[in-house]
């Protein structure tokens, strides 16, 4: 196991010497432009490195590509060693190496998984309240931003110096950032304290003349322009991470914007409760008395159609299924609840007055069409009264005649 291990490191050991030799553009290789600052090249070796990862890409273009990266950043992340490739190239950094060991694989292993490396520091992290439209929520949608945020310049690349020449070695400290102090603990004993140096702060570099872009500042501000992928479905509050993108410095690495999420305040339209959407629905005195059917637009843009039969009453909820919000990074859909607001009218026309009054008049159960009937029947009963009547009188006629005829009849006869 053992000597596998160092044949696999003997392998990238040769794989590194072998891409030093043969002259590649460290630049293209990471991603980045040839006036990329300090921090954006530490973020195109951290994404390329995972890339190429060794533990997670085990095939043998994935382990030269990562061998290539790590050497591109090793150049390009030391000031001295950029300078000398941007003004000379790879052959100008060979006679810069010549006679200085390669890079040892343990130590490129131990700096890249972290054993040994101190971990660097984080900036603070950027957050920000961001809204977006309740309808982007429902469907999703790509909606750009702009942050304000401080960036390494451009010209010094975050060193503050007019050039790397102006950069000197503290005479104070002779480079290591500290002094050693001594100090009497009691009468006739001294020891010695280690502080930061007061004329380099720290740093170990003292700089001759300031960089006549940031005045020195080693940052300048900066408007970043993004993109945010609204999922539909995504809860109120909820936190996008756009990791490294929070204000650069030198003295460490970028923090992290977080956008926390949150649908606009509109008056009146659709209200959101976690999945659930409420709508009020405004309807007239005869639509409570008599149904509806009413047409709700929806924030996609469809019609969703709710209708009522019967009497409606006020502050009566409707509920509409699957109608509410997508379920966040999950399947279906929320409910819809349609509160109803009764209107009453100032004033009654004729027809709105003519329609109550039918309405009224059915449900106390003397409806317009009982009535109709109630008055036909009458008048057929009439009708049979009056041909009964009539054709009695035309029999009483009849034989009023006859007995008027029958005494003539006797009289002949004597």
């Amino acid at each position: 196991m053992a000597h596998l291990a160092l044949f696999t490191l003997f392998s990238i050991f040769c794989a590194l010497v072998a891409v030093v030799a043969a002259g590649s553009d460290y630049y293209k290789t990471l991603g980045v432009d040839r006036h990329a600052s300090d921090a954006t090249i530490k973020k195109a070796y951290k994404k390329q490195s995972k890339k190429y990862h060794p533990d997670k890409n085990t095939t043998p273009e994935a382990k030269d590509k990562f061998v290539e990266v790590s050497r591109a950043y090793e150049v390009l992340s030391d000031s001295e060693k950029r300078a000398i490739y941007d003004r000379h190239g790879e052959e100008g950094l060979k006679q810069h190496e010549a006679g200085r060991n390669a890079p040892d694989p343990f130590n490129m292993f131990s700096n890249f998984f972290g054993g040994q490396q101190e971990q660097s520091r984080k900036g603070p992290t950027m957050l920000t309240e961001f809204e977006v439209s309740l309808a982007d929520m429902y469907s999703g949608n790509h909606v750009g931003f702009r942050i304000k945020k401080r960036i390494l310049c451009d010209h010094c690349r975050g060193s503050g110096a007019a050039s790397d020449g102006d950069i000197h070695t503290c005479g104070g400290c002779n480079g290591q950032g500290v002094k050693l102090v001594k100090q009497q603990v009691f009468p006739g004993m001294y020891a010695q304290t280690q502080v930061t140096c007061n004329e380099c702060g720290g740093r170990g570099k003292v700089i001759k003349k300031v960089c006549p872009h940031c005045h020195g500042h080693k940052v300048v501000d900066h408007t970043a322009e993004y993109t945010l992928d609204v999922t539909p479905g995504m809860p109120e509050g909820h936190e996008v991470v756009f990791e490294g993108e929070a204000d650069e410095s030198p003295d460490y690495d970028a923090g992290d914007v977080v956008l926390r999420v949150r649908s606009g305040k509109t008056s009146g339209g659709f209200r959101r409760k976690e999945s659930s959407l409420y709508w009020t629905e405004t309807i007239g005195v005869d639509e409570a008395l008599l149904g509806f059917e009413h047409n709700i637009t929806h924030l996609d843009g469809r019609i969703v159609t709710v209708k009522k039969d019967g009497t409606t009453q006020p502050g009566h909820v409707q509920v509409v299924e699957g109608e509410g919000m997508p379920i966040f990074e999950g399947t279906g859909h929320g409910d819809l609840f349609v509160t109803y607001n009764v209107v009453l009218p100032t004033t009654l026309g004729n027809e709105l007055k003519q329609k109550l009054s039918r309405a009224f008049a059915r449900r106390a159960g003397a409806g317009p069409e009982k009535d109709e009937t109630e008055d036909k029947e009458e008048e057929t009963k009439k009708e049979e009264k009056g041909q009964e009547k009539t054709e009695k009188e035309e029999t009483d006629k009849e034989e009023t005649d006859k007995e008027e005829e029958n005494p003539k009849e006797e009289k002949d006869e004597l």
